[in-house]
């Protein structure tokens, strides 16, 4: 028998605790042989087409069989490769080819060989994308190939999630998939977040992500990371501009483009149109192609969020027998997951998106694309009809163009190699929904204000637009684009107004004396021609009481009807109707005048108002002009009046009967007259000081006094009530009986009252209260009486009168015993 091994453990060994140890270490990974297999591959020779053929790990492998990935795509074939064996890459393939999975495999298997497993090994890799729905998508396919035996712990960080949560979990990730903002935010405030050991970092979209919007958070975050490091790019669009290289560090980088020698930068199953359609037949177009395909999966892009909200609105109450969805960047995070969720899983339904749905993202089965509003360059087109036509599926997407646009679109296209052809709308099945929206806006002023918005943020989208080829502001027909989406008139905007103050300027002064004069002619010519106006026109000119009739004077109002609004407020005393302009970085909201100058508005206070009716109010500097029934009930309001009328003067009276103002200011000569300022404030110490003396000396006196008068008032009172008790026994007070036991007279008539015990009156004794059973006579005597002084008379009485009685005899031989 073998002898017994004494360890030192007190407890049994767990065995699940053993066997986790074991697996952390993954001692039964053969790491040489798959780096062997990784040095052997044949970059330039060889050719791959099945995952099978490529020297992966088990866990991989499993994950790709249960995803039911089997065949390789060209990119995948070509990069997967050479990011294996460490190669930097910038990977550029058409949109729907699968270039997720061309980083995943790779990140996977070079931390798998590298064994950068656990808290302690810290990020091994970084994955970053410029939206968020596609950092999920991005982890999703990450965890699905990577739960097959793989132990890394990975992350997704994303705005919109909670930042502790985040913070507590970041220091045990290997993999890290995110957006830019978070990854910085993290990088920079999260203290336990350590980078000096990545290995891989990965761009997905990175034309995107290195474009204006992402560059300062990239830049910072490539501060943060080591340069030692394996570096990939992937995008539909790839960027090969030398500074965008040299920014992120890359080394000897391998282009790899799949499709650069394709006729057509987009899938040959993805059919491209584009349909002429003006600005204000734009809702109508949409409405009647929705109609038309309501068994359709449609994906509708704008350019801002507030479009993509009036056309999700004013459609949703049109109810066009599709489900409708929205989504934007404005959206919160669990909104935007949930529509894209909804979305993906069904089978007939219309999506409202802006560009934040444009890339990446992968929908299936979308049957139309449609790009309602002109994208800012091809990349942006491409990236947008991408989401349809995918893994060779077919699909079709359809551009609508402004005549304007045409022309500088189509050459941008055809210089990246996209084929559009042209198609019309059959004006048999075209319907206007213009009358319905216009009775909506009328209806909700909510949705009007929104039209408002929506009208506005696409008129400043159009003329931020780089490519002034294409997007021609001074061409579009914003007024008849305002009248489509409901609204009675443009709102205004001040880059659409005409501005000639450069014109002016450099005009000579005859020019601009025959320009006003030709004005002045205009200008009667049009007095004599009034506009007739309409129904609709008077309607919306009414003032929505709601909480938005201040956005909606502000936005509708154009030059004379701005100084008429302006003047009413102003005389109303409240502040202007119409505030600066949004674009304003300053504004100036009120100008106070230099010494001696005289400002406008100071004129116009003092001109009396006209148009109206003039009451003059008694207390009120300026005439009440009453020009409305609003402001004849003004007359009828003491409360309303009391604000017209000026503020009252509280005024004070001196020993002469003159009145002053509670507060005046001394004059300068008089005050300089009594003398310097410090002697004028010894005398005022001392005259405060006599003041105060003497004020002490009667307030002693008055105090004085008033002890006296309060023993006065006791010794009066002590002698009223002696004569009272007097008057009730019936006779005087001995003069013996006043010097014994030194008695005084107040406690003699006391003990009189008191000791008269004896009924000579006929009248009832008082009736005493009961004894307890503990008490002695003494005791329920003593306890009846309220204060000392009777319990001294009574004790003088028994001494003085000679006990009568049995019962007083008992009482007294108590008290002595007591």
């Amino acid at each position: 028998m073998a002898a017994t091994v004494i360890t030192g453990r007190t407890r049994p060994t767990k065995v699940k605790k053993q066997a986790n140890v074991q697996k952390r270490k993954r001692d039964d990974v053969d790491v040489e042989k798959l780096e062997q297999a990784v040095t052997e591959l044949d970059l330039q020779n060889g050719s791959y087409k099945d995952f099978t053929d490529l020297p992966l790990s088990d866990p991989t492998k499993q994950g790709l069989k249960a995803s039911h990935f089997a065949v390789m795509t060209d990119i995948q074939a070509k990069a997967i490769p050479l990011a294996l064996k460490g190669h930097d890459i910038l990977g550029a393939a058409k949109t729907g080819s699968g270039k997720t999975l061309s980083f995943i495999i790779p990140v996977l298997e070079n931390l798998y060989r590298l064994q950068h497993i656990g808290a302690d090994a810290g990020l091994g890799a970084l994955i970053i994308s410029p939206t968020r729905e596609l950092a999920i998508q991005i982890f999703d396919v990450l965890c699905k190939l990577g739960r097959h035996g793989h132990m890394f712990a990975a992350g997704l960080v994303i705005g919109g999630k909670s930042l502790d949560a985040e913070k507590q979990a970041l220091t045990r990730m290997n993999i890290l998939v995110g957006t830019p903002g978070r990854i910085l935010q993290h990088l920079s405030q999260t203290v336990a977040f350590n980078v000096d050991d990545l290995k891989m970092l990965v761009l997905d979209e990175a034309d995107r992500i290195l474009d204006m919007g992402f560059q300062r958070d990239v830049d910072a975050i490539i501060d943060y990371l080591p340069k030692e490091r394996q570096t990939m790019l992937f995008s539909a669009t790839q960027s090969r501009k030398v500074s965008d290289l040299a920014r992120l560090s890359l080394q000897d980088p391998e282009y790899v483009s799949v499709h650069a020698e394709d006729k057509s930068a987009t899938p040959k199953s993805l059919t491209q149109n584009y349909i002429i359609c003006p600005l204000e037949d734009k809702m109508d177009t949409l409405w009647s192609f929705i109609q038309a395909s309501k068994k359709s999966k449609i994906l509708c892009f704008f350019s801002s969020a507030k479009v993509v909200r009036f056309v999700y609105e004013s459609f949703r109450h049109m109810q066009p027998g599709i489900p409708l969805l929205h989504i934007h960047g404005r959206q919160k995070q669990g909104a935007r997951l949930d529509t894209t969720a909804k979305f993906s899983a069904a089978k007939a339904s219309c999506l409202f998106a802006t560009d934040v749905a444009a890339r990446g993202l992968d929908f299936p089965a979308v049957d139309f694309v449609i790009q309602v509003d002109c994208p800012e360059d091809v990349d942006t087109y491409i990236h947008r009809v991408g989401r349809t036509a995918r893994y060779n599926r077919e699909g079709r997407g359809v551009i609508f163009l402004a005549p304007s646009e045409e022309e500088g679109m189509l050459q941008r296209l055809e210089a990246k190699k996209v084929p559009v052809e042209i198609i019309n709308v059959r004006q048999k099945k075209k319907q206007s929904i213009k009358s319905q929206l216009v009775h909506m806006c009328f209806k909700d002023p909510a949705l009007k204000y929104l039209a408002q918005k929506a009208f506005i943020t696409y008129a400043k989208s159009v003329y931020l637009q780089k490519d002034k080829d294409i997007f021609k502001l001074k061409e579009y027909d914003f007024e008849a684009f305002a009248a489509s989406l409901g609204l009675p008139g443009a709102p205004k905007i001040r880059f659409l107004k005409d501005d000639d103050g450069k014109k002016k300027k450099q005009a000579s002064r005859q020019t601009l004396e025959v320009s006003g004069s030709s004005e002045e002619n205009e200008g009667e010519e049009n007095k004599k021609e009034k506009p007739v106006r309409t129904k609709v026109a008077r309607m919306f000119e009414r003032q929505n009481q709601d909480v938005f009739a201040d956005h909606y004077k502000n936005l509708v109002t154009h030059g004379e009807d701005e100084e008429a609004f302006r003047s009413a407020d102003a005389f109303l005393g409240g502040k202007s109707a119409i505030p600066a302009d949004d674009d304003d970085f300053m504004a100036v909201k009120r100008r106070i005048p230099a010494d001696g100058e005289v400002s406008d508005d100071d004129d116009d206070e003092d001109e009396p108002k006209t148009g109206g009716r003039i009451i003059n109010l008694q207390g009120a500097s300026q005439p009440l002009v009453i020009d409305s029934n609003r402001r004849e009930k003004l007359l009828k309001s003491k409360k309303k009046l009391l604000k017209l009328k000026d503020k009252g003067h509280k005024i004070v009276f001196d020993d002469d009967g003159n009145a002053h103002e509670m507060y005046e200011l001394e004059d300068e000569d008089d005050f300089k007259a009594k003398g310097l300022p410090e002697a004028q404030r010894q005398k005022f110490i001392e005259t405060a000081k006599e003041v105060v003396r003497e004020a002490d000396v009667e307030d002693k006196a008055a105090q004085k006094m008033k002890k006296k008068d309060k023993l006065r008032k006791r010794k009066d009172r002590e002698r009223n009530e002696a004569e009272k008790v007097v008057d009730e026994d019936g006779e005087d007070v001995e003069e013996d009986a006043v010097g014994f036991g030194g008695v005084d007279e107040d406690l003699l008539a006391n003990f009189r009252a008191d000791a008269d015990f004896s009924d000579q009156d006929g009248e009832e004794a008082p009736t005493k209260k009961p004894k307890k059973w503990f008490q002695s006579d003494s005791e329920g005597e003593d306890e009846g009486r309220g204060s000392k002084k009777r319990k001294k008379v009574r004790k003088s009485k028994r001494d003085v009168i000679e006990p009568q009685t049995l019962e007083d005899m008992e009482s007294l031989a108590a008290g002595l015993l007591g």
